[in-house]
């Protein structure tokens, strides 16, 4: 199995740890990586203000970039589901139709394609687990509260095989945190609003971390907890299934 490893532009920039951590973790599990070197941002922040004819030159790199693998996964959701819903490629429709169908959010990779039964993490903090929009709407890695149908979570699956790690159950456990990409410069007020709202769910359970599966989530949160000189940190679902701080 050859996976190429798809690294959102933020992440790279910002974040380059849960990079690490997402490369680490795979091949622990025993899966063969590549890093496409020339990779760049997916054209996620332009198609969702509405310049998608701007993507094109996104679109045609991405498929050369991660064409020929057996599958691709990233540590985004919501980059994810850009890719899945959108690439687009004149030139190369096949390739990038093949793209579209193979490439995985690090959490729905570990459980669908690998199966993970055990991890060798340990994590002994409490921790609150924020589902972000774009990974439970659109990729389906949880359940949403406000339907009467079984309730499921992978990347709750999976924080479930870290030893001695104590999950918070929070009031909203779906809410939206309000970061929404430019929603959060053009909606400014209501951004702050409700990502005030989703972090004081965490507190009043008692959360030390705060967990997720997209990193733009993470930093919305973590600069109101940084404002609010409080000492909760945020970390990616990576680096705690990785086993790190």
């Amino acid at each position: 199995m050859k996976v190429g490893l798809f690294i959102p532009c933020y992440i790279d920039q910002f974040y380059p740890q849960v990079a690490v951590a997402t490369l680490q973790l795979l091949e622990k599990l025993g899966v063969d990586v590549d890093y496409p070197l020339q990779q760049t941002c997916c054209g996620q922040p332009m198609a969702n203000s509405g310049f998608s004819h701007y993507t094109q030159g996104c679109d045609s790199l991405f498929v050369k970039n991660f064409t020929g693998y057996d599958y691709i996964v990233a540590p985004s959701g919501s980059c994810v589901l850009h890719i899945k819903d959108h690439l687009h490629d004149d030139k190369n429709q096949a390739a990038a139709d093949q793209i579209r169908s193979r490439i995985y959010e690090l959490c729905e990779f570990l459980t669908d394609v690998l199966q993970v039964k055990e991890l060798q993490a340990s994590f002994p903090h409490k921790v609150g687990f924020h589902v972000s929009c774009h990974g439970q709407r659109g990729l389906h890695l949880s359940q949403m509260s406000e339907l009467n149908a079984e309730d499921f979570s992978k990347p709750g699956y999976l924080l479930g095989l870290v030893k001695d790690i104590e999950l918070v159950q929070l009031n909203r456990k779906d809410e939206c945190c309000g970061f929404g990409g430019t929603f959060c410069v053009s909606e400014e007020a209501v951004s702050v609003k409700m990502g005030k709202d989703r972090v004081q769910d965490h507190l009043e359970h008692g959360a030390e971390y705060i967990t997720g599966g997209d990193v733009s989530c993470l930093m919305h949160m973590e600069g109101i907890l940084k404002r609010q000189k409080s000492g909760v940190k945020v970390l990616h679902i990576a680096e705690i299934l990785n086993g790190q701080l």
